[in-house]
């Protein structure tokens, strides 16, 4: 029996949103990650995936429930939550599990690729599935009180965390996967803070400039968040950049498209004819 990261050395990033206060132990974590032998490897890369997903949809649950005993053993009513969002990295194949409004984005040669949807209550999905639980939006706002449809903690709100996780506030994580290519050049993870003044297409092109200059990931973190002050974002900032390749991204160039010109027998002629007026005049 070997561990994941023993086979294929695994990668993994985790971000949380305003009010991951709590303490919690390492162990949540790496406790969380299952063991798989060889055996359950050979089934094939769809079985591993799916194997994966499960894998960082259990840790967000164990991190929930960790959260839960350890916010409960200081006060029952404290009334704190936040988003999350997890990527992980094995070979090629990229997985992001998402729960509420964090965005994971890569550039693609340039092209921003969303690896996340934010869970606004106001989303037509986000929406119909707090209905079916019972819940209901007000103003984009779930109940009433929260701006997200999604998100750990929250205990305080009667009602909202029912079905094991799945009620109208839900901690389940929403999962994309994608195949990394050479194209792939870098991601950005950021809170809602950061796309509060960022559109996703805006921070690539940002971002890449600056790699482009200093190819320095962390710098880059940081001018996103200076820039994110300067635009007057009004929420909390964090941000990863995480970069797929050691060279800076490349200067694109757009190649211009061949025009063919023709002009027909009789503008040459009135063309001809103001030429040799020209010539006359002089």
């Amino acid at each position: 029996m070997m561990s994941l990261s023993q086979l294929y050395g695994l990668e993994a990033g985790l971000i949380l949103g305003q009010g991951a206060q709590w303490r919690m132990s390492i162990s949540v974590v790496t406790t969380s990650c299952k063991i798989l032998d060889q055996k359950a490897v050979k089934k094939g890369p769809a079985h591993f995936m799916g194997f994966l997903m499960g894998m960082v949809e259990s840790t967000l649950r164990t991190l929930c429930a960790a959260i839960y005993q350890d916010a409960c053993s200081v006060n029952a009513s404290l009334a704190s939550g936040t988003t999350a969002l997890a990527a992980l990295i094995t070979g090629r194949s990229l997985l992001v599990a998402n729960a509420g409004d964090c965005r994971a984005v890569i550039c693609c040669r340039g092209k921003a690729i969303e690896m996340s949807r934010d869970h606004k209550p106001s989303c037509n999905r986000e929406k119909m599935r707090i209905e079916a639980s019972g819940g209901y939006v007000d103003d984009g706002y779930l109940n009433g009180l929260l701006n997200v449809a999604r998100a750990i903690g929250d205990w305080h709100m009667e009602g909202l965390k029912a079905c094991d996780g799945l009620g109208p506030l839900s901690a389940e994580p929403e999962v994309m996967v994608r195949n990394l290519t050479e194209e792939d050049e870098f991601m950005i993870i950021g809170c809602d803070g950061i796309w509060d003044v960022f559109r996703s297409q805006n921070a690539v092109d940002f971002a890449r400039r600056r790699l482009q200059e200093h190819n320095d990931p962390v710098a880059c973190c940081k001018d996103l968040v200076d820039e994110a002050i300067k635009r007057k974002s009004g929420d909390n900032l964090s941000v990863v950049v995480v970069c797929f390749n050691s060279r800076a991204p490349p200067v694109l160039t757009v190649p211009r498209p061949r025009v063919q010109r023709s002009i027909s027998a009789e503008g040459l002629r009135e063309l001809q004819g103001f030429l040799d007026s020209l010539a006359e005049a002089n």
